[in-house]
């Protein structure tokens, strides 16, 4: 493979199961019904990267055999997608690591946790990080082109990102008509769909699939799900080309 894709995590911010919550999909014995927040892993032959770092990070990383990493990008600054930064200290004894998002979600996150970026004391365990920020400047991430996608979470103006020919873009409710240009001609395209009903600040099942009608990657796959969706409910009523994320899920490019 040129591109191993892994779902770290689909869930929504919850989490599945919920706590306290005795729905069938909480208490579903199908392993696929169980996730984690939403987080994916990029191995390329030149490096390791993960797309958001949520509360499970840790965890994730662990199950997925992860050993080193080479870059973090950030959607937005969210806790669901920011509060396993700490973690990433494991990453980032030896050099600096490379966060990658736009201007606002980086401001947010050096905002947030400011200790990490004010000046370091020797032997504090802080993360070494390095903010780079790539609205207006794409990357090149070992052999892939990597740029970030506007799209709108609400009200919010978050991103999404293109890495060659595969595409993230997770908590979106709005997806302007110059980023639906710049996620065309995808072989994979991972999309956020929180549920069945109509949500402010995300896509429902209905919407995520009207805008792939119209981008038409070859194989997309519906992320961030909350527990009132089933998996093998929803992959059953799902077109051809389209299906469920799970924790777990391994994509070859």
């Amino acid at each position: 493979f040129t591109v191993r894709i892994t779902c770290l995590g689909t869930g929504t911010s919850h989490g599945i199961p919920v706590m306290g919550c005795t729905c069938s999909v909480c208490r579903s014995q199908d392993p696929r019904n169980n996730r984690w927040r939403s987080s994916v892993l990029i191995e390329l032959a030149e490096g390791t990267y993960v797309i958001d770092t949520p509360q499970e990070f840790r965890l994730q990383v662990l199950r997925a055999n992860v050993n080193t990493l080479n870059g973090v990008f950030y959607t937005h600054a969210h806790a669901d997608h920011i509060l396993g930064i700490d973690d990433l200290r494991v990453f980032s004894r030896h050099q600096k690591l490379p966060i990658y998002g736009d201007t606002n979600t980086l401001k947010r996150i050096s905002r947030t946790f400011g200790y990490m970026f004010s000046d370091r004391v020797q032997g504090s365990g802080v993360p070494n990080l390095l903010l780079h920020d790539m609205e207006h400047a794409p990357v090149e991430i070992g052999s892939l082109h990597a740029s970030c996608v506007p799209v709108y979470h609400g009200s919010e103006r978050i991103s999404g990102f293109r890495l060659g020919p595969f595409a993230y873009v997770t908590d979106c409710s709005r997806i302007p008509r110059q980023s639906m240009d710049a996620l065309k001609g995808l072989e994979v395209l991972i999309l956020g769909a929180l549920r069945y009903k109509k949500h402010p600040t995300h896509f429902s099942i209905h919407e995520a699939l009207e805008v792939l009608e119209i981008l038409r990657p070859r194989m997309a796959y519906l992320t961030h799900l909350c527990h009132d969706i089933d998996h093998a409910v929803l992959e059953s009523a799902l077109p051809q080309g389209t299906a469920p994320a799970y924790d777990g899920l391994t994509i070859d490019l």
